[in-house]
């Protein structure tokens, strides 16, 4: 871990450190609500248009930050959005005007879209140690962005409602220095690479990115609501304000990043989600009921961040293995459905709270998300993993049956089932070689399967480990070298998405549905205490046999 640390360039913790300050925008103004405000005289529902105006226009910005990224490349969007957030975050502290401060915030949303759209690419790209490592960094700071946003947000609020403004504004012309200074310039990318406006929009009509955003638009009320509404009836100072809600900041990054993988891996992601779900319902429920109780509201906002912690992560793994298009645009149809859908639910609790009762916006909140979870119930069926055919100009057929390679010349069938090897890592060739006398002694044909890892990056967004042209390529290696020895060989890529342990699910599924006789596994490539161990997981479960086989031991078969 120092070790990586020590070696990423400066450019990764330049970006890294301005995508801690965009992170801190979720929850920096909490703090400060109440003392906007008494301050500018205006009411709950008019100061929570400050949520609604963000989260709307980030919803909006969600559909063209790719677009414009494509098109300018992704140091100029970083700046561009960071000088957006620069100028309409000091704008904002200087306005007297809550009507102001709201239009401000809009912009705020504008740049802090294109700004999170690039930032996760762009640290994938400059980070030194592979993307595993980038990903942690980028998970480190947006962890530490929503923990620390509402305490600075407290502190600097504590001496006026205009210092988070000011803060952020001043932090993020830092990061803009630093970014403009050590980034190198990224070129556009090839025009046939560039992202059309409409292409999240269609995805829309796919019914699995239909159901997933309108159970994350139903959701995104009671988040909305809590976030929102909850610093009113606590009726706390600014610096309890911000110490309460970055416990709940806490919460949300440590269950997003560490607990949600197990409740995934436990119950499968729908099942684990609608769980998570009922736990917000049960907080918002119990909030309405207890609203006298300060102590009861308190424990209830930083208990709700480990449910939605959870909720983020299995929602987003949700997204990208149902949508039945690629992943990007996925995120951007998602995001543009439940960051607008949600936005109205600050506005709306604020006014419940003013003309109806204190309670009335936790009741609200606890209905609407009751019905995402009878929404993702209704969509179960769609919201299934999606199997990704290998594109065709890369040279693997994944859809081949072991008869058709028979057919083609490659061996024939063995009646006794398929032998399975799951390949990756450096030494995957080596085990694919070392596996040929083996499939030779027990006359199977062979089914080599690689699976491409996509990490969900603290319950935000999913990142690719690895290019599917490199996994092809290896996989295409493997195969040739088994074809050349005359056993008859499929190839198939596989796609997972979530924690490193999900490539043993995938693995063990494909085994079962082949009939598998055993699975031939190499070496693992992930080191750390937090790593799952995909061969202990496979030979726990598997209902065949399971060969762990190590190219320093030597040959399976001695010459």
């Amino acid at each position: 871990m120092r070790q990586l640390l020590r070696s990423q360039p400066v450019a990764v913790w330049a970006v890294a450190f301005a995508a801690v300050v965009s992170f801190m925008g979720l929850g920096l103004v909490d703090p400060i609500l109440p003392a906007i405000a008494n301050e500018l005289h205006a009411s709950p529902s008019d100061v929570e248009l400050l949520f609604t105006s963000y989260f709307a226009f980030t919803g909006l910005s969600m559909l063209f930050s790719s677009v414009v990224a494509s098109r300018i490349g992704t140091k100029r969007t970083l700046l561009v959005g960071l000088v957006l957030i620069i100028v309409f975050s000091a704008l904002a502290g200087l306005s007297n005007s809550v009507g102001a401060i709201v239009g401000l915030r809009a912009g705020w949303g504008l740049g802090n879209a294109l700004f999170i759209a690039t930032a996760l690419s762009v640290i994938v790209g400059s980070a030194s140690g592979g993307v595993a490592g980038a990903v942690m960094i980028y998970e480190a700071a947006l962890g530490f962005g929503v923990s620390v946003g509402p305490l600075l947000g407290g502190e600097l609020g504590g001496i006026s409602w205009r210092g988070p403004f000011f803060g952020v504004a001043v932090l993020m012309a830092i990061g803009f220095i630093a970014i403009a200074r050590f980034l190198p310039k990224t070129a556009p990318p090839p025009r046939e690479e560039r992202v059309s406006l409409l292409e999240p929009l269609r995805a829309l009509r796919h019914r699995a990115t239909r159901g997933s955003g309108l159970t994350a638009v139903f959701y995104n009320f009671g988040f909305f609501t809590l976030l929102g509404y909850a610093p009113f009836p606590l009726h706390l100072s600014v610096h309890e304000l911000g110490y309460t809600f970055t416990g709940w900041g806490l919460m949300l990054a440590l269950f997003a990043v560490f607990v949600a993988p197990r409740v995934s891996r436990r119950f499968n992601d729908v099942t684990g989600l609608a769980g998570a779900l009922v736990g917000v319902v049960v907080v918002l429920a119990v909030m309405g009921v207890a609203h006298s109780s300060q102590t009861a509201l308190i424990v209830c906002v930083i208990c709700s961040g480990a449910f939605f912690g959870i909720t983020n992560t299995l929602m987003t793994q949700v997204v990208m293995e149902s949508a039945p298009v690629a992943r990007p645009i996925a995120s951007s149809s998602y995001s543009f459905v439940r960051f607008c859908g949600g936005a109205i639910a600050p506005f709306v609790a604020g006014k419940l709270g003013e003309h109806v009762s204190v309670q009335a916006p936790f009741y609200l909140g606890a209905g609407m998300t009751a019905i995402a979870i009878g929404l993702l119930w209704f969509y179960r069926a769609s919201l299934v993993a999606v199997i990704e055919p290998v594109p065709a100009e890369l040279g693997i057929e994944p859809a081949q049956t072991i008869e058709e390679a028979a057919e083609n010349g490659q061996g024939a069938a063995d009646e006794r089932g398929t032998l399975v090897i799951a390949v990756g890592g450096p030494s995957a060739r080596q085990v694919g070689a070392m596996t040929v006398p083996l499939a030779r002694a027990q006359a199977s044909t062979v089914h080599v399967l690689h699976v491409i890892e996509h990490d969900v990056v603290a319950g935000e967004d999913a990142i690719e480990l690895e290019s599917t042209t490199a996994a092809t390529e290896l996989l295409d290696a493997c195969v040739a070298e088994l074809r050349e020895a005359g056993v008859p060989v499929v190839g198939e890529l596989l796609h997972s998405i979530g924690t490193h342990a999900d490539v043993a699910e995938r693995i063990l599924d494909r085994a079962a549905q082949l009939s598998a006789t055993a699975i031939v596994l190499g070496p693992e490539t992930h080191h750390g205490p937090l790593v799952a161990r995909v061969s202990a997981e496979i030979a726990a479960r598997a209902a065949s046999h399971v060969i762990v086989l190590h190219p320093e031991a030597g040959p399976l078969v001695p010459a």
